[in-house]
């Protein structure tokens, strides 16, 4: 890969909102066939659920499957309006999904079935409110610090998302003592934020290895149109780097991705190394921000709107 290539990297769960995706579904032929493949896929309307106020939306089952489809619609209207090209993929979680169809990794219709399913099994892992997540929040967090504090406590961190912040995710019970812990180790001489995430499950945790074999199963029996040689240009949330292109390899990465961390610093940087230019493209702009911390601007589109003026800009 030449670093006269650009990037395209891909939000997950949390950027979703209603009426996400709509004015390309309204505006653009092919991005209203990808939702209209996708619906078929998942077996309901992934369109109206994006479009209108059902609040299953933030239901993980459902969240997975309108997020992914929202972003390779928005994609596919990038290149048909714009001649938007990207040659190297990234996204964060769920985002890793879309990341490997539109490097042609992944068909959208299987994409589509089998974030569905891990989204279910996501959830039924841990009872609700049985699990938590929080955002830890300061200057140059000390990862080796942060585990030590937690080291007894049922708690993981989920994602390294930047030198300034980490995702901690587990026991819901457990999270004002790892508060109280990082508060003492990390709020000495510097700002320090804790705050709770509104999710339905303690993500990238030891409490999803429950569901690792299933969702191996599931991949490799709905995954049967993976074209495993395109994921070098895809960025991998479990290895930090690009993934090897080897069939045995991708299957173990996603499977591993569900109960490990997210290291996105490691993303990041991967993907700068190899990209002068590197966009956001998905309903939620979480990853600007964080491409900031390695000084790379990343430049985010989330809309229609957006785009037009991104590349009236550029052009």
């Amino acid at each position: 890969m030449k670093k006269d290539k650009f990037a395209v990297v891909f939000p997950g769960q949390g950027a979703q909102r209603p009426g996400m995706g709509e004015d390309f579904y309204d505006n653009v032929p092919i991005s209203r066939e990808v939702y209209d493949e996708a619906s078929q896929a998942a077996g309901w309307d992934i369109a109206a659920m994006c479009f209108g106020d059902d609040e299953r939306l933030n239901l993980t089952e459902f969240t997975q499957p309108c997020v992914l489809t929202t972003e390779i619609a928005m994609l596919l209207g990038l290149q048909t309006f714009f001649g938007f090209s990207p040659a190297i993929f990234g996204g964060h979680s769920l985002g890793e999904f879309t990341a490997l169809v539109a490097a042609g990794a992944l068909p959208l219709s299987e994409a589509v079935r089998i974030v569905q399913i891990r989204g279910r099994l996501m959830q039924e892992a841990v009872p609700v409110g049985r699990g938590a997540m929080a955002a830890v929040i300061s200057d140059n967090v000390d990862i080796a610090l942060v585990r030590l504090a937690l080291k007894d406590l049922p708690i993981d961190i989920a994602n390294i998302n930047s030198a300034n912040q980490i995702v901690i995710s587990g026991d819901a019970g457990a999270m004002p003592e790892a508060e109280a812990r990082l508060q003492e180790a990390l709020a000495t001489d510097r700002p320090f934020r804790f705050i709770p995430l509104n999710v339905s499950a303690p993500f990238h945790s030891r409490f999803m290895s429950t569901i690792v074999e299933p969702f191996e199963n599931i991949l490799r029996m709905i995954g049967q149109g993976i074209y495993h040689d395109k994921s070098i240009t895809v960025t991998s949330n479990f290895r930090g780097g690009f993934h090897s292109g080897l069939y045995e390899d991708l299957i173990y990465n996603l499977v591993s991705q569900l109960n490990h961390s997210v290291l996105w610093v490691n993303n990041m940087k991967s993907l700068a190394s190899q990209a002068d230019t590197i966009y956001e493209v998905g309903p939620g702009r979480p990853l600007r921000d964080f491409f900031k911390t390695i000084n790379v601007t990343c430049t985010s589109i989330t809309t229609l709107a957006t785009a037009e003026k991104t590349f009236k800009k550029s052009g």
